[in-house]
C-alpha cells in the first residue's frame, strides 16, 4: 500500500497564507526539498494549474504534505491576490494554524491584514515567518526592528521573534534560535538542513535581550512560570517548549521566524517549529457542528420553540429554540474513538480523474471503500481509493485518522462545503461562506458546437470554483458569467479552453439598469372586443404608489361588493406583472412600486382571464402617463487598495465617475479606499487602474442599492435604448 497512516496527534495542518509574492508556493517546495519528499519535476509542487503557471499566481487553494520527524506536516497553499483571498478563508476549516508569510521586501501587505482577521475570526493560532530574508532590507538591523515593530502596531504585542537573522557579507544564512539558543547556520541553495553552532559573536548580546523578551511574554500570567523566572532567572529549555507550545495554541503569542524559500535557508528549522509547537488536530477545541434534526421544524418557518409541532419539537430533544441552522449546536472533538465524520473543504474537477474531493476527517478513522452519508445531500457515498495530495498527485493510503487531510475521487453528489459520515448520526459543519461576485461578463459561445459544450463545462468548473455563477439575463437574453475580478473570469475563459476545447468570447455585460416610479397615479383599462359567438369584456381600475428602494412589487386587491369576481383578479395582477418588466421607459424591469385594483365591472358571458390579463395591462399603461416613471442604475460598493502615493489621483478618477468616497485608511506605506460608484462607471475600471497604480492597485466591489440616474444621462439611455414593443391587442 502507497503511504503509512498517522495517528491524530502526528499530524500537523498548516494553511500558508499572506499577501501575492510573498513566497508562499516557493516555500512548501523548499519544504518538501529539505524533507527529502519524493516530488515529481522538483517544480512547484503546488502550482499545478496551467492558468496559475502561466500567470505566476496562486488561484485557488492547493494541498502538499511533507514526512518529517515521524510526523505528517500536510501544507495547504492559498492566493494571496486580493481578487481570490476568499479562499485562504476556506483553507483555515481543515488547518490547525496558519503560517502568515510576510515578504521582507515590501513588510506588512493589504492582503496580509485581511488573512490575518480571517484567521482571528475563527482563533486560529498564527505563526509569522519573514519570508525572503535574504533580501537586502533584512540585512539592516533597524529595518528589520522596523518591520517587527509594524508587525507588533497592527497585530498586537503578543508578535514576538522566536529567531533572530544572521546577516552577513555572505547574506542571510542562518538563524538564531531563541529557545535552545544556539545558531543553525545553512549552505544557500543547499539542501534546506543546518548545522548547529554557538550564537555569533555580534549577535550575543541581542539574542540574549530577545530571548528574555520571549519568556517574558510566554510566562505572563502563568504563576508558576514567572516564579520559576523570578527564581532562577530564566526558564529552563523544557518548560519553555511546553509553555511556548500552550501559548501559541491559546493565541497567547504569535512567535516571527524567518526563512528564504529560494535560497532554502532555515526551511529545516520551520520544519522543526512546526512539528514541536504547532497544535495536533488533537489539541484543538473540537469543532462546532449542528444536528440536523431541527430542519424538520424549520421548514414551518419557525424555529422549534414557538408554534412547530409539539412531536417535532420532543423529536429535537432539549433544543436551543429557533437556532438558525436548525437543530442544535453540537461539539465534535477531533477524535479516533468517535464515528466517523468528514468535510468537504475544496473540490477540483479533473478532466481525466473526474470530481476529486478534499476532505479533513473529524472525527472517527476512515477506510477505503467507506460508506458514508453524504448529510447534505441525504445520498450515500462509496469512498473508494482514498489518499492525500502531493500537489495534483493522489499518493493512496490504507486509512486515514481523526484530523489527517485526505482526497477521494468520483464521489457521485459531493460537492464543497458538505458533511459525510456514519448514517443516523446527522450533523454538519457550517459551510464558509463565500463572497459575492464583484464582476460580471456576458460569454458567448464563438460556434454552435461551443454552445452546446458551455453550459456543462462552466457548471464543472462552477463545482470547483464557488465564486463562479453562470446564469442568463432574462431581461437581455444574453449569458453572463460572474466573479472575482477580470483576471478571474479571464482564466476561466482560457479554463474552458485548455480544459473543455470550449471557444467563448466575453463582452462587457449591459447594465442590469431598472424602472420605477416616483409619484402615485390611478387609471382605467377597458377591453371590449365584439367577434360574432363569444365577446371579451374586462375592466378594471387600478392605482399605482413608488415605493422605498428594494420593496420589489408588491400586489393589493382592494375590491368591494364584488365589482369583479375573485377568480380574475390574479388575471389583472399578471397583466401588469407581465407589462412591468418590459419596463416603460427603455424596456428595462420595473420595481419598487404597489399596485392596487379598486374597482371595475365584469360581463356574465364575455368575461374572461385574458381578458381581464389585457385589462390590468391597459390600465397599467393609463397609470404610466402620470406616475413619472425614472430609471434606478446599480451602486456598488467598492474598496480599493493601493499604494499611499496613488490616492490621490485614485480619489480624483472616483469622483469623476461619480462616485462618492465614503473613507480612506492607510496601513503603512497602503491605502484603502471605500467609495459607492454607479457600475456603469465601474465596467472598465480594473485597467484604469492597473496604470493609475502601476499594477500595484486592486479593488473589489459587491452590489450595494439601486439609485436614481441623472437626468441627462437617463435621456442618452433611453435614446439608445430599445422602447418596450407594444404588443398588439389580442
Amino acid at each position: 500500500m502507497g503511504m503509512k497512516s498517522y495517528a491524530s496527534s502526528d499530524i500537523r495542518n498548516i494553511a500558508l497564507v499572506g499577501h501575492s509574492h510573498c513566497g508562499k508556493t516557493a516555500l512548501i517546495s523548499a519544504m518538501l526539498k529539505t524533507a527529502r519528499m519524493p516530488v515529481d519535476n522538483g517544480g512547484a509542487v503546488t502550482a499545478y494549474d496551467e492558468e496559475e503557471i502561466a500567470r505566476g499566481i496562486t488561484m485557488s487553494n492547493a494541498v502538499a504534505f511533507a514526512e518529517w520527524n515521524g510526523k505528517r506536516i500536510n501544507f495547504i497553499d492559498t492566493p494571496g491576490f486580493h481578487m481570490f483571498v476568499y479562499e485562504a478563508r476556506a483553507a483555515m476549516v481543515p488547518a490547525e494554524a496558519a503560517v502568515v508569510v510576510i515578504n521582507a521586501q515590501t513588510g506588512m501587505e493589504s492582503v496580509t491584514s485581511t488573512v490575518w482577521n480571517y484567521a482571528a475570526e475563527v482563533n486560529l493560532p498564527r505563526i509569522l515567518v519573514i519570508n525572503q530574508a535574504d533580501h537586502a532590507r533584512t540585512a539592516s538591523e533597524a529595518e528589520r526592528d522596523l518591520l517587527v515593530e509594524g508587525l507588533r502596531e497592527r497585530f498586537g504585542r503578543q508578535v514576538i521573534p522566536v529567531q533572530l537573522p544572521i546577516v552577513d557579507a555572505q547574506g542571510f544564512h542562518g538563524v538564531v534560535d531563541l529557545v535552545t539558543m544556539e545558531a543553525f547556520r545553512y549552505t544557500p541553495l543547499g539542501d534546506g538542513v543546518g548545522s548547529r553552532g554557538p550564537i555569533p559573536a555580534e549577535l550575543e548580546a541581542q539574542s540574549k535581550a530577545a530571548h528574555e523578551a520571549l519568556v517574558e511574554l510566554v510566562a505572563e500570567g502563568k504563576d508558576e512560570l514567572m516564579e520559576e523566572f523570578f527564581a532562577v532567572g530564566t526558564i529552563p529549555q523544557e518548560h519553555l517548549v511546553q509553555a511556548i507550545h500552550e501559548a501559541i495554541r491559546e493565541d497567547r503569542i504569535f512567535p516571527i521566524l524567518y526563512t528564504s524559500a529560494l535560497s532554502n535557508v532555515a526551511t529545516d528549522h520551520l520544519l522543526d517549529f512546526i512539528e514541536v509547537y504547532v497544535p495536533s488536530p488533537h489539541e484543538r477545541p473540537p469543532i462546532a457542528a449542528h444536528t440536523l434534526r431541527g430542519t424538520l421544524t424549520k421548514a414551518s418557518g419557525k424555529g422549534s420553540g414557538n408554534g412547530a409541532s409539539a412531536g417535532a419539537a420532543e423529536a429535537q430533544g432539549e433544543a436551543q429554540s429557533g437556532d438558525e441552522t436548525g437543530g442544535d449546536t453540537i461539539l465534535c472533538p477531533i477524535d479516533d474513538a468517535e464515528p466517523a465524520t468528514i468535510y468537504v473543504y475544496k473540490t477540483l474537477v479533473d478532466p481525466f480523474a473526474g470530481r476529486i474531493s478534499f476532505f479533513k476527517v473529524i472525527s472517527g478513522c476512515i477506510r477505503n471503500e467507506a460508506l458514508l452519508e453524504n448529510y447534505s445531500r441525504g445520498e450515500s457515498e462509496r469512498l473508494t481509493h482514498i489518499g492525500v495530495m502531493q500537489g495534483r498527485k493522489l499518493v493512496e493510503v490504507a486509512e486515514l485518522h481523526a484530523g489527517d487531510l485526505g482526497v477521494v475521487a468520483k464521489l457521485r453528489v459531493t460537492q464543497t462545503g458538505d458533511t459525510l459520515g456514519v448514517k443516523g448520526h446527522d450533523l454538519r459543519i457550517d459551510a464558509v461562506p463565500t463572497p459575492e461576485p464583484a464582476m460580471t461578463y456576458a460569454i458567448e459561445p464563438k460556434s454552435r458546437a461551443d454552445e452546446d459544450k458551455l453550459a456543462p463545462a462552466l457548471h464543472k468548473l462552477m463545482e470547483e470554483d464557488l465564486l463562479l455563477r453562470f446564469y442568463r439575463d432574462p431581461q437581455t437574453n444574453d449569458f453572463l458569467l460572474a466573479g472575482a475580478g477580470q483576471m478571474h473570469i479571464e482564466a476561466v475563459v482560457s479554463k474552458l479552453r485548455r480544459r473543455y476545447h470550449t471557444e467563448a468570447t466575453l463582452k462587457s455585460p449591459k447594465v442590469p439598469y431598472r424602472e420605477t416610479i416616483r409619484a402615485a397615479a390611478t387609471g382605467h383599462g377597458r377591453h371590449k372586443k365584439q367577434s360574432g359567438g363569444h365577446g371579451q369584456f374586462g375592466d378594471c381600475k387600478i392605482r399605482l404608489e413608488p415605493l422605498a428602494r428594494g420593496a420589489g412589487f408588491e400586489f393589493v386587491n382592494d375590491i368591494f361588493g364584488g365589482a369583479i369576481p375573485r377568480q380574475f383578479v390574479p388575471a389583472i395582477e399578471k397583466g401588469i406583472q407581465e407589462t412591468a418588466v418590459r419596463g416603460h421607459l427603455a424596456g428595462y424591469p420595473m420595481g419598487d412600486f404597489r399596485a392596487t385594483v379598486f374597482d371595475g365591472s365584469f360581463h356574465d358571458v364575455d368575461s374572461s382571464e385574458m381578458a381581464f390579463k389585457i385589462a390590468g395591462r391597459l390600465a397599467f399603461r393609463a397609470c404610466m402617463e402620470q406616475a413619472r416613471p425614472a430609471l434606478l442604475e446599480p451602486i456598488m460598493r467598492v474598496e480599493i487598495d493601493i499604494p499611499d502615493a496613488a490616492a490621490g489621483a485614485v480619489v480624483g478618477d472616483l469622483n469623476s465617475r461619480r462616485g462618492r468616497v465614503q473613507g480612506m485608511e492607510t496601513q503603512g506605506q497602503r491605502a484603502v479606499v471605500n467609495a459607492q460608484v454607479p457600475l456603469a462607471e465601474m465596467l472598465t475600471y480594473g485597467t484604469t487602474l492597473t496604470s493609475m497604480t502601476h499594477g500595484q492597485g486592486s479593488f473589489r466591489m459587491e452590489m450595494d442599492h439601486y439609485d436614481f440616474v441623472p437626468s441627462a444621462i437617463a435621456d442618452k439611455i433611453i435614446a439608445t435604448s430599445k422602447r418596450p414593443v407594444e404588443e398588439l391587442e389580442e
